[in-house]
């Protein structure tokens, strides 16, 4: 088996999250600035080939699937779904300023969970096992390059459950439209369930690269003459 590669994108910014809203289950749709956003990128930026496509069952993937890859027919995979906030969902921070023990979960006391809410390791045995199997069916099918579309929080989750170097949670937040490509060698994959940290996603086109590149030397030729 040959090593392939899987890239982890987040959505496009949905209601709700500029106003710090818990948005998990929540079906949240793009807003209008976060539709703009992801067509500039695009224009902008190089993203990945997707030779297999997968998203969350949410309404906000399949909204960024649609603009980022408007020829491909995405996969769902429920399993991918993002953590579930129970009664603090859709709610912000400061509509929870009252609630007896917001302020002990948000500090990350061990054990808490917002009412009604999912158990956190029963939201990461869920992914983990979804991605193992998506990890081990493309490696069998020997699909080179995958695109997968998510919500922040499983993004951040399993970069960093799976990914190398390991880094905790909160060092993989990324902004809307954007994320991280691992590459998965089947020998590594099979014995530790882990994958190399490849690259940040979408890159800059080379041309740009080269462009800064040529700036920096003649900033630098110019100082030499000081």
């Amino acid at each position: 088996m040959k090593s392939i590669t899987i890239t982890l994108l987040r959505h496009g910014l949905c209601e709700g999250e500029a106003e710090g809203r818990y948005i998990g289950h929540t079906d949240a749709p793009l807003t209008e600035e976060g539709k703009a956003q992801l067509r500039q990128m695009q224009e902008e930026y190089v993203y990945p080939q997707a030779d297999a496509l997968f998203i969350s069952p949410l309404g906000r993937c399949r909204e960024t699937a649609a603009l980022l890859y408007p020829q491909a027919t995405p996969i769902e995979l429920a399993g991918l779904q993002e953590y579930f906030f129970g009664e603090y969902e859709n709610k912000t921070p400061a509509e929870l300023e009252e609630h007896p023990i917001f302020h002990r979960w948000i500090a990350g006391e061990e054990g808490l969970v917002p009412p009604f809410g999912e158990e956190l390791p029963d939201f990461q045995s869920r992914i983990i096992e979804t991605f193992v199997k998506l990890g081990d069916g493309l490696l069998k099918t020997n699909t080179a390059h995958t695109v997968v579309i998510l919500p922040g929080g499983v993004v951040m989750a399993l970069m960093s459950m799976f990914g190398l170097p390991e880094a905790p949670m909160h060092e993989w937040l990324t902004p809307s439209g954007t994320g991280f490509t691992l590459r998965i060698e089947p020998t590594i994959w099979l014995r530790g369930r882990k994958a190399e940290v490849y690259a940040e996603a979408p890159e800059v086109p080379r041309e740009d690269v080269l462009s800064e590149e040529r700036l920096l030397w003649k900033e630098l030729d110019d100082a030499s003459f000081v």
